[in-house]
């Protein structure tokens, strides 16, 4: 699933108009946008600035932003009005006494004057403009972080709604007030998914009066205007539906829907997930049983080297320290069994550690096989997911 630069562009500019943003200028490439308070806090993670401004009472200030949905075009349009500017621009040529010149008998340009800190320091370049004149730019293209950020924060903000259905001018004189009727509006997100996805948006409504579930609910509502201010001379009707049955009962009809459905699909994706996980258990099954070099457990070398430790004879005890001016040379016997001792502790060692690098690798190996398991199963594995993603109350007549 994807979005063209015109979608996510009327995604973003119907955001924006929602919380009362102000358009500065706007093109079909961008928009320049002054964030309303409400958008500021949700898009620009200021929370110490509006904690100030809520405490002290300080006027706002918020942020403006320059969204570019299609850099390539707006990059062309920056370069053309670049262009233009320096055409319609007179050329200046230097004068010999120092000042500057038009040419096409254009009138003379006076130099920059000079600064201090340019006196003393030299050519000192622009400071960058902050504050709120300040307009920070960015791309908004299907995939950003910015157009991430603003799908979260519509979701959040929209997730649950209360509106009432605007009467028309002659109710309001009218003697006898208008009845509203209570529905419950959701949203459904049905995606249906293996290796393969789709996705489905199920927007039903449910009468909490008589409990009569409507069908592509949006269309009942596109053709009423809709606000959050409950209009005069408007009354409205206590509910007999709770709002736990309503979405018990909506719940319970999306599933008997669900359940008509031809889910060929799904039985094509497990003969799939059964073919890969054959190939992968016959894999692993041939890694993990290939011969590998026969290596002596740790407990048969310890009992090995007990058992060399204990044939070998010790040496002659010498004499006391109080003797050793009437001790003879060590013998060569005794030397030689010292010599013979280093080569066969080296040697046990080096088994020690191959066997446990074996054991090791083969641990290693079966939780690589677990891990691709679970990632295969996650991958193949038919499944059908709903989630509601908005949902509210909307009272009609």
């Amino acid at each position: 699933m994807t979005m063209s630069p015109h979608e996510v562009q009327a995604y973003v500019l119907t955001y924006l108009e929602a919380l009362d943003c102000q358009i500065m200028e706007r093109s079909p490439a961008h928009v320049t946008v002054k964030l309303s308070p409400e958008a500021d806090k949700a898009l620009t993670n200021r929370p110490y600035y509006w904690g100030f401004v809520e405490r002290t009472g300080a006027p706002a200030e918020t942020m403006s932003f320059t969204f570019i949905f299609d850099p390539d075009s707006y990059q062309q349009a920056i370069e053309a009005a670049e262009a233009k500017v320096a055409q319609a621009s007179p050329s200046v040529l230097p004068n010999p006494d120092g000042t500057n010149r038009v040419a096409n008998g254009s009138p003379q340009v006076e130099p920059p004057k000079e600064t201090i800190l340019g006196r003393y320091f030299g050519i000192t370049p622009s400071l960058p403009q902050l504050g709120p004149g300040r307009i920070l730019r960015e791309e908004v293209v299907y995939g950003s972080r910015r157009l991430q950020q603003i799908f979260g924060a519509a979701r959040e903000g929209g997730a649950f709604v209360n509106l009432f259905e605007q009467a028309a001018k002659r109710q309001l004189r009218a003697t006898a007030p208008a009845v509203y009727e209570p529905w419950l509006g959701v949203c459904f997100k049905v995606e249906f998914a293996c290796d393969l996805k789709r996705e489905e948006l199920h927007f039903l409504g449910i009468s909490l009066r008589s409990g009569e579930i409507i069908e592509k609910f949006g269309t009942k509502l596109n053709r009423r205007d809709l606000s959050p201010r409950l209009a005069e001379n408007m009354h409205v009707q206590t509910a007999k539906v709770s709002l736990f049955d309503a979405g018990a009962a909506l719940e319970s009809h999306l599933t008997n829907r669900l359940l008509e459905l031809d889910y060929s699909w799904a039985e094509k994706a497990q003969e799939r997930l059964d073919l890969e996980l054959d190939v992968l258990d016959t894999y692993y099954e041939a890694v993990l049983r290939e011969d590998t070099p026969e290596v002596e457990s740790p407990g048969n070398i310890i009992s090995d080297t007990e058992n060399v430790q204990s044939d070998r004879t010790p040496p002659a005890p010498l004499k006391k320290v109080l003797d050793i001016t009437n001790a003879k040379p060590i013998g060569a016997d005794v030397e030689l069994a010292a010599e013979a001792a280093v080569p066969i502790d080296s040697e046990t060692d080096a088994e020690e550690e191959k066997a446990k690098q074996a054991v090791i690798d083969r641990e290693a190996m079966k939780l690589q096989y677990e891990t691709r398991r679970t990632e295969m199963i996650w991958q193949y594995e038919p499944k059908v997911k709903v989630t509601a993603i908005s949902s509210g109350m909307f009272h009609l007549r």
